[in-house]
């Protein structure tokens, strides 16, 4: 009667209102989860590694050229390529880029001095190529991203930056050097491991513009959405 409450009656108040005492327990067995990121990571380093830097000089050039000359970037891409191609607009849009992603409604006709950015791992993306070959036939270049640099996009563009991956095309022909390599499928299904390092590569990219263009956070947080 109205003496010391126990420690234990403590705890029953506790759950009484809602609250559930701590109690430790081990860690969640996520073996996939924990082998996805690790593999992801290693990958995505190695891929992005072996990327050739002169295709990158070449990529930022004539993107500083075209928003010299005051002309339009289009970027294209289809699926989680077009999300990834999507991010990269907009941090161009930051950058006082005159940028859009095609399938848009606004996006304005192309022509000479712009160019068209075609993000495709496997370089056969129907809609991505098709787009690629209305930009040449207006004049404007193309710039591709992809594993394939034989691939029909490849082919097309102007400029070409390849970012090795295992994409939606991967096959049995290409089992025994996944494997050498160690690659697995069920941990980076499909374009993944492309779309992942086309993302970072991009994101990269976007730094060494901010540095030669002279750029500072406080420039692309000026341009950045004040209605969300």
């Amino acid at each position: 009667m109205g003496g010391k409450r126990t420690h234990k009656e403590g705890k029953g108040e506790a759950s009484e209102v809602g609250l559930r005492p701590f109690v430790e327990t081990p860690p969640p067995d996520l073996p996939a989860y924990r082998a996805a990121w690790r593999e992801i990571l290693r990958l995505v380093r190695r891929v992005l590694s072996e990327v050739d830097e002169r295709e990158v000089k070449q990529l930022i050039d004539i993107l500083i050229i075209t928003k010299a000359r005051g002309g339009k970037v289009l970027v294209v891409g289809s699926g989680r390529s077009g999300l990834v191609g999507r991010a990269f607009a907009i941090r161009l849009s930051h950058l006082g880029f005159s940028v859009y992603v095609l399938g848009d409604t606004i996006v304005p006709a192309l022509q000479r001095g712009d160019v068209l950015f075609a993000i495709s791992g496997s370089g056969r993306t129907a809609s991505v190529v098709s787009a690629a070959r209305a930009a040449k036939e207006v004049g404007a270049q193309v710039i591709a991203v992809t594993s394939y640099p034989e691939s029909d996009l490849a082919k097309i563009a102007d400029y070409t930056v390849v970012v090795r991956g295992r994409t939606k095309l991967a096959s049995e022909s290409n089992y025994n050097a996944r494997q050498i390599l160690g690659i697995r499928g069920e941990l980076a299904p499909l374009g993944t491991l492309f779309e992942i390092s086309a993302l970072v590569f991009l994101d990269a990219v976007i730094a060494e513009l901010m540095r030669v263009l002279r750029a500072t956070e406080e420039d692309l947080r000026r341009r950045h959405a004040t209605v969300e």
